[in-house]
Protein backbone atom coordinates (compact mmCIF):
# COMPACT_ATOMS: atom_id res chain seq x y z
CA UNK A 1 0.00 0.00 0.00
CA UNK A 2 1.56 3.45 -1.21
CA UNK A 3 1.75 5.75 1.51
CA UNK A 4 2.57 9.63 1.69
CA UNK A 5 4.29 10.83 4.93
CA UNK A 6 4.20 14.21 5.64
CA UNK A 7 5.87 16.10 8.08
CA UNK A 8 5.57 19.82 9.30
CA UNK A 9 8.59 21.54 11.77
CA UNK A 10 7.21 25.03 11.79
CA UNK A 11 6.95 24.04 16.08
CA UNK A 12 9.49 25.93 17.62
CA UNK A 13 11.72 23.57 20.10
CA UNK A 14 13.13 24.94 23.17
CA UNK A 15 16.36 24.12 23.97
CA UNK A 16 17.35 23.04 27.28
CA UNK A 17 20.92 22.43 27.74
CA UNK A 18 20.77 20.41 31.21
CA UNK A 19 22.90 22.52 33.38
CA UNK A 20 20.36 23.73 35.83
CA UNK A 21 19.34 20.64 36.11
CA UNK A 22 22.84 19.17 37.26
CA UNK A 23 23.34 21.91 39.52
CA UNK A 24 20.10 21.55 40.82
CA UNK A 25 21.64 17.57 41.01
CA UNK A 26 24.09 18.03 43.38
CA UNK A 27 22.45 21.26 45.81
CA UNK A 28 20.41 18.63 46.78
CA UNK A 29 22.33 16.04 47.53
CA UNK A 30 23.72 18.20 50.44
CA UNK A 31 20.51 18.96 51.73
CA UNK A 32 19.08 15.53 51.68
CA UNK A 33 22.85 14.88 53.72
CA UNK A 34 22.15 17.24 56.50
CA UNK A 35 18.50 16.59 56.76
CA UNK A 36 19.11 13.17 57.58
CA UNK A 37 22.31 14.00 59.86
CA UNK A 38 19.72 16.68 61.24
CA UNK A 39 16.82 14.47 61.51
CA UNK A 40 18.26 11.54 63.63
CA UNK A 41 20.43 13.63 65.68
CA UNK A 42 17.10 16.42 66.46
CA UNK A 43 14.15 12.87 66.38
CA UNK A 44 12.42 14.99 63.81
CA UNK A 45 10.14 12.78 61.70
CA UNK A 46 9.12 16.31 59.53
CA UNK A 47 13.04 16.49 58.74
CA UNK A 48 13.56 13.07 57.81
CA UNK A 49 10.25 12.85 55.77
CA UNK A 50 11.46 16.02 53.90
CA UNK A 51 15.32 14.24 53.49
CA UNK A 52 13.87 11.38 52.01
CA UNK A 53 11.26 13.92 49.67
CA UNK A 54 14.85 15.44 48.63
CA UNK A 55 16.34 11.91 48.11
CA UNK A 56 13.80 11.10 45.95
CA UNK A 57 14.30 14.65 44.12
CA UNK A 58 17.79 13.51 43.39
CA UNK A 59 17.03 10.16 41.89
CA UNK A 60 14.41 12.10 40.14
CA UNK A 61 16.37 14.76 38.83
CA UNK A 62 19.27 12.30 38.12
CA UNK A 63 16.53 10.44 36.08
CA UNK A 64 15.38 13.84 34.81
CA UNK A 65 18.69 14.73 33.87
CA UNK A 66 19.38 11.48 31.83
CA UNK A 67 16.57 11.75 29.72
CA UNK A 68 17.51 14.87 28.44
CA UNK A 69 20.59 14.07 27.15
CA UNK A 70 19.12 11.43 25.70
CA UNK A 71 16.23 12.88 24.04
CA UNK A 72 18.64 14.84 22.04
CA UNK A 73 20.30 11.67 20.28
CA UNK A 74 19.49 11.39 16.81
CA UNK A 75 17.23 8.92 15.23
CA UNK A 76 19.14 5.90 13.31
CA UNK A 77 17.92 2.67 11.86
CA UNK A 78 17.02 0.71 15.24
CA UNK A 79 15.74 4.06 16.84
CA UNK A 80 13.42 5.49 14.02
CA UNK A 81 12.09 8.28 16.70
CA UNK A 82 15.50 8.49 18.32
CA UNK A 83 14.85 8.62 22.22
CA UNK A 84 11.87 11.19 21.68
CA UNK A 85 9.63 9.09 24.79
CA UNK A 86 12.67 9.28 26.80
CA UNK A 87 11.63 12.54 28.77
CA UNK A 88 7.66 11.31 29.12
CA UNK A 89 8.92 7.97 30.85
CA UNK A 90 11.12 10.49 33.20
CA UNK A 91 7.77 12.14 34.35
CA UNK A 92 6.04 9.27 34.28
CA UNK A 93 8.25 7.44 37.16
CA UNK A 94 8.68 11.06 38.49
CA UNK A 95 4.75 11.17 39.18
CA UNK A 96 4.77 7.41 40.47
CA UNK A 97 7.60 7.84 43.11
CA UNK A 98 5.67 10.94 44.64
CA UNK A 99 2.71 8.57 45.00
CA UNK A 100 5.00 6.16 46.77
CA UNK A 101 6.82 8.52 49.01
CA UNK A 102 3.54 9.85 49.78
CA UNK A 103 2.02 6.81 51.33
CA UNK A 104 5.32 6.18 53.12
CA UNK A 105 5.49 9.60 54.90
CA UNK A 106 1.41 9.16 55.79
CA UNK A 107 2.05 6.00 57.16
CA UNK A 108 5.14 7.02 59.63
CA UNK A 109 2.68 10.45 60.70
CA UNK A 110 -0.14 8.64 62.02
CA UNK A 111 2.41 5.78 63.96
CA UNK A 112 3.90 8.94 65.66
CA UNK A 113 0.77 10.63 66.12
CA UNK A 114 -0.28 7.75 68.30
CA UNK A 115 3.16 8.47 70.27
CA UNK A 116 4.39 12.03 69.99
CA UNK A 117 7.82 12.71 70.79
CA UNK A 118 10.41 15.64 71.92
CA UNK A 119 11.87 16.52 69.23
CA UNK A 120 15.56 19.23 69.44
CA UNK A 121 13.49 22.13 67.83
CA UNK A 122 16.30 24.27 66.94
CA UNK A 123 18.35 22.29 64.49
CA UNK A 124 15.04 21.75 62.59
CA UNK A 125 14.64 25.39 62.42
CA UNK A 126 18.17 26.02 60.83
CA UNK A 127 18.13 23.07 58.95
CA UNK A 128 14.84 23.63 57.44
CA UNK A 129 15.92 26.65 56.43
CA UNK A 130 18.89 25.61 54.27
CA UNK A 131 16.62 23.56 52.55
CA UNK A 132 14.24 26.36 51.97
CA UNK A 133 17.51 28.67 50.14
CA UNK A 134 18.45 25.22 48.22
CA UNK A 135 15.28 24.57 47.10
CA UNK A 136 14.08 28.08 46.28
CA UNK A 137 17.10 28.36 44.03
CA UNK A 138 16.66 25.30 42.06
CA UNK A 139 13.16 25.86 41.76
CA UNK A 140 14.15 29.69 39.93
CA UNK A 141 16.93 27.58 37.95
CA UNK A 142 14.32 25.50 36.39
CA UNK A 143 11.22 27.61 36.49
CA UNK A 144 11.08 28.31 32.57
CA UNK A 145 12.10 24.62 31.68
CA UNK A 146 9.04 23.71 33.15
CA UNK A 147 6.90 25.84 30.95
CA UNK A 148 7.68 23.92 27.90
CA UNK A 149 8.50 20.17 28.63
CA UNK A 150 7.00 17.65 30.74
CA UNK A 151 9.66 16.10 32.01
CA UNK A 152 11.52 19.17 33.38
CA UNK A 153 7.94 20.05 35.01
CA UNK A 154 7.82 16.97 37.05
CA UNK A 155 11.61 17.24 38.12
CA UNK A 156 10.33 21.28 39.28
CA UNK A 157 7.10 19.88 41.31
CA UNK A 158 9.32 17.80 43.08
CA UNK A 159 11.44 20.49 44.05
CA UNK A 160 8.57 22.90 44.71
CA UNK A 161 6.60 20.89 46.81
CA UNK A 162 10.24 20.04 48.85
CA UNK A 163 10.13 24.13 49.27
CA UNK A 164 6.98 23.94 50.34
CA UNK A 165 7.38 21.11 52.74
CA UNK A 166 10.30 22.57 53.89
CA UNK A 167 8.48 25.66 54.70
CA UNK A 168 6.12 23.49 56.74
CA UNK A 169 8.92 22.04 58.40
CA UNK A 170 10.38 25.44 59.56
CA UNK A 171 6.67 26.70 61.04
CA UNK A 172 6.47 23.44 62.77
CA UNK A 173 10.05 23.90 64.10
CA UNK A 174 8.93 27.32 65.48
CA UNK A 175 5.99 26.02 67.07
CA UNK A 176 7.40 23.23 68.68
CA UNK A 177 10.54 25.51 70.26
CA UNK A 178 7.99 28.06 71.44
CA UNK A 179 4.98 26.59 72.21
CA UNK A 180 5.79 22.71 72.85
CA UNK A 181 3.19 21.04 70.56
CA UNK A 182 5.58 17.86 69.38
CA UNK A 183 2.68 16.67 67.79
CA UNK A 184 2.42 19.34 64.84
CA UNK A 185 5.81 17.48 63.81
CA UNK A 186 3.50 14.53 62.42
CA UNK A 187 0.24 16.55 61.35
CA UNK A 188 3.10 18.76 58.84
CA UNK A 189 4.50 15.46 57.37
CA UNK A 190 0.35 14.25 56.55
CA UNK A 191 -0.02 17.45 55.10
CA UNK A 192 3.04 17.30 52.97
CA UNK A 193 2.18 13.90 51.99
CA UNK A 194 -1.30 14.95 50.78
CA UNK A 195 0.04 17.89 48.82
CA UNK A 196 2.51 15.33 47.51
CA UNK A 197 -0.59 13.00 45.93
CA UNK A 198 -2.53 16.07 44.65
CA UNK A 199 0.33 17.64 42.57
CA UNK A 200 1.89 13.76 41.43
CA UNK A 201 -1.64 12.68 40.26
CA UNK A 202 -2.23 15.17 37.29
CA UNK A 203 1.27 14.20 36.29
CA UNK A 204 1.70 10.71 36.43
CA UNK A 205 -2.45 11.13 34.18
CA UNK A 206 -0.65 13.16 31.83
CA UNK A 207 2.50 11.41 30.95
CA UNK A 208 0.46 7.78 31.15
CA UNK A 209 -1.38 9.37 28.26
CA UNK A 210 1.09 9.87 25.89
CA UNK A 211 3.13 6.75 26.78
CA UNK A 212 -0.40 4.90 26.20
CA UNK A 213 -0.99 6.79 22.73
CA UNK A 214 -4.30 8.68 23.83
CA UNK A 215 -5.99 11.03 21.77
CA UNK A 216 -4.39 14.61 22.92
CA UNK A 217 -7.16 16.42 24.79
CA UNK A 218 -7.33 18.86 22.91
CA UNK A 219 -7.66 17.08 19.73
CA UNK A 220 -11.50 16.74 18.26
CA UNK A 221 -11.64 13.33 15.90
CA UNK A 222 -14.74 14.04 15.11
CA UNK A 223 -14.24 17.48 14.44
CA UNK A 224 -10.98 16.56 11.74
CA UNK A 225 -13.52 14.14 10.33
CA UNK A 226 -16.02 16.68 9.28
CA UNK A 227 -13.41 19.21 8.17
CA UNK A 228 -11.08 16.87 6.00
CA UNK A 229 -14.57 15.15 4.53
CA UNK A 230 -15.86 18.92 3.38
CA UNK A 231 -12.96 19.30 1.04
CA UNK A 232 -13.75 19.04 -2.97
CA UNK A 233 -12.57 15.25 -3.85
CA UNK A 234 -12.54 13.72 -0.36
CA UNK A 235 -15.12 10.81 0.18
CA UNK A 236 -14.27 9.84 3.23
CA UNK A 237 -11.50 10.34 6.14
CA UNK A 238 -11.46 6.45 8.05
CA UNK A 239 -9.37 4.37 9.66
CA UNK A 240 -8.02 7.57 12.28
CA UNK A 241 -5.38 7.42 14.61
CA UNK A 242 -3.92 10.12 16.53
CA UNK A 243 -1.35 10.68 19.26
CA UNK A 244 1.81 12.28 20.71
CA UNK A 245 5.01 11.00 20.70
CA UNK A 246 6.32 14.04 23.22
CA UNK A 247 5.17 16.86 23.91
CA UNK A 248 6.35 18.86 21.00
CA UNK A 249 5.15 15.99 18.46
CA UNK A 250 1.43 15.19 17.35
CA UNK A 251 0.53 12.76 14.51
CA UNK A 252 -2.02 11.66 12.65
CA UNK A 253 -2.66 9.01 10.65
CA UNK A 254 -5.70 8.16 8.42
CA UNK A 255 -6.56 6.57 5.57
CA UNK A 256 -8.47 8.85 2.84
CA UNK A 257 -11.20 8.01 0.50
CA UNK A 258 -11.52 9.59 -2.71
CA UNK A 259 -14.63 10.62 -5.03
CA UNK A 260 -11.85 9.87 -8.14
CA UNK A 261 -9.21 8.26 -9.61
CA UNK A 262 -7.16 11.37 -8.93
CA UNK A 263 -3.34 11.65 -10.08
CA UNK A 264 -0.58 11.62 -7.59
CA UNK A 265 -0.24 15.55 -8.38
CA UNK A 266 -3.68 16.26 -7.39
CA UNK A 267 -3.14 13.80 -3.67
CA UNK A 268 -0.20 15.93 -2.81
CA UNK A 269 -2.11 19.37 -3.53
CA UNK A 270 -5.05 17.97 -1.12
CA UNK A 271 -2.15 16.60 1.43
CA UNK A 272 -0.72 19.96 1.52
CA UNK A 273 -4.06 21.65 2.30
CA UNK A 274 -5.11 19.02 4.66
CA UNK A 275 -1.43 20.04 6.41
CA UNK A 276 -1.81 23.10 6.67
CA UNK A 277 -5.79 22.57 7.97
CA UNK A 278 -4.20 20.11 10.53
CA UNK A 279 -1.80 21.92 11.87
CA UNK A 280 -3.08 25.32 11.96
CA UNK A 281 -6.35 24.35 13.87
CA UNK A 282 -5.84 21.47 15.73
CA UNK A 283 -1.51 21.33 16.52
CA UNK A 284 -0.65 18.41 14.35
CA UNK A 285 2.60 18.81 13.02
CA UNK A 286 3.04 15.00 11.42
CA UNK A 287 0.32 13.80 8.96
CA UNK A 288 0.50 10.00 7.40
CA UNK A 289 -2.31 9.65 4.88
CA UNK A 290 -2.89 6.51 2.91
CA UNK A 291 -4.52 7.34 -0.84
CA UNK A 292 -7.15 5.14 -1.76
CA UNK A 293 -9.78 4.77 -4.58
CA UNK A 294 -12.59 2.36 -4.50
CA UNK A 295 -11.24 0.07 -1.93
CA UNK A 296 -13.09 -2.50 -0.21
CA UNK A 297 -11.72 -1.66 3.25
CA UNK A 298 -13.64 -0.58 6.91
CA UNK A 299 -14.56 2.84 6.26
CA UNK A 300 -15.44 3.08 10.18
CA UNK A 301 -13.25 6.18 11.31
CA UNK A 302 -11.99 4.25 14.41
CA UNK A 303 -10.77 1.11 13.21
CA UNK A 304 -9.09 -1.65 15.50
CA UNK A 305 -5.91 -2.80 13.66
Amino acid sequence: MAKDHAHNHSHVHHKLTGRNLLFSILLNIGITAAQVIGGLVSGSLSLLSDALHNFSDVLSLIVSYFANRLAKKEASIKRTFGFKRAEIMAAFINAASLMVIAAILIFEAVERLQNPQEISARIVIILSGVAIFGNGLSVLLLRRDSKVNMNMRSAYLHLITDLMASVAVLIGGLLMKYYKVYWVDSVLTFAIAVYLIVVGYDLLKRSFKILMLYTPDSVEVKEIVNTINALPKVKSIHHVHVWQLNEEETHLEAHIDFANNIQVSEFIEILHNIEDILHKNFGINHVTLQPEYGKKDNKDVIVQD
